[in-house]
């Protein structure tokens, strides 16, 4: 009983870690129709420039932490913001176009990425209450995972919160539905558009910082590596649905903890669930079946 007490909560917290980095993917899609390949690229420059940062404020303190945290949000959100200016803004409803150019630039940032920190992962601090454990009915529950939900939790109420209580969320919605009305009223829907990559951006960018906390490390790949949970994730939440990803997160870890601790086939079972759900359901848990 305790194996599975243990394998539910360190699940729940690999899932809030998936959905950081799902978040964005699903918001900038389910709002802009964007399939953003270049979004783990945020995440690991947020991880690298957060971790170099926080290590010369105090290497292994809180303060380093949260101030690599802060970085790491703002670093995602100023590179998300930049990508779609330079490169997504000519490119809205050209599918194709979207892929190849975020695919080429998430590859080129990876070569970068190895050649300013090399292709080896760096081992990182972190404060030592994160490296300790919690009691829960007997189970000793790591630390770290805790604050991963925290932040999750807190990233889907802002995110909730932005949407549907501000102007900006308010336009953006409406922009969605009909963007030649909202434009003729003389709004600016490619601003609100911007602000949606940085949101996306900054997600995954706090991601970044908290996977090298899980890890324990911060690497060139590591982007790379979560960005196709994000996108299984997003897939099996359903496309552009927020709490599709959020449920899909939380499923799609526990059931990769689950299976990597009594079978040792973790990524085996994320994929066939992966395929159950396309065959079944191929709109995902919470997509919208369109008639």
């Amino acid at each position: 009983m305790s194996a599975v007490i243990l394998l539910l909560i360190t699940g729940v917290g690999l899932g809030a870690l998936y959905f950081l980095v799902a978040s964005g993917l699903s918001l900038i899609y389910g709002l802009m129709g964007v399939l953003n390949f270049a979004h783990g690229s945020f995440l690991t420059l947020s991880g690298f420039l957060g971790w170099e940062v926080g290590r010369r404020v105090g290497d292994g303190s809180w303060a380093g932490l949260l101030i690599g945290m802060a970085i790491g949000v703002l670093v995602g959100a100023g590179s998300a913001a930049l990508t779609e200016l330079v490169f997504i803004r000519r490119l809205y409803n050209r599918h194709i176009e979207q892929v190849l150019v975020t695919v080429g630039l998430g590859l080129a940032t990876v070569a970068l990425f190895e050649g300013i920190w090399g292709s080896d992962p760096i081992q990182i601090q972190s404060p030592g209450w994160l490296s300790r454990t919690t009691d829960i009915a007997g189970v000793h529950i790591p630390n770290d995972r805790w604050l991963l939900i925290g932040a999750a939790v807190v990233v889907l109420l802002l995110i909730v919160l932005f949407l549907r209580k501000t102007s900006y969320g308010l336009i953006i919605r409406a922009g969605v539905e009909n963007r030649t009305m909202v434009t003729a009223l003389g709004i600016d829907v490619r601003r609100a558009f911007t602000i949606v990559f940085a949101i996306g951006g900054a997600a995954a960018g706090l991601g970044g910082v908290l996977a090298s906390v899980y890890y324990g490390q911060v690497s060139a790949h590591q982007g790379t590596s979560l960005l196709i949970y994000a996108f299984i994730v997003t897939v099996i939440g359903g496309l552009g649905s927020l709490s599709g990803a959020a449920i899909a997160a939380v499923i799609v870890a526990v059931i990769q903890q689950f299976a990597n601790y009594y079978f040792g086939a973790g990524d085996l079972a994320v994929v066939l669930l992966l395929a159950v759900v396309i065959l079944v359901r191929p709109t995902g848990l919470m997509g919208k079946v369109k008639h």
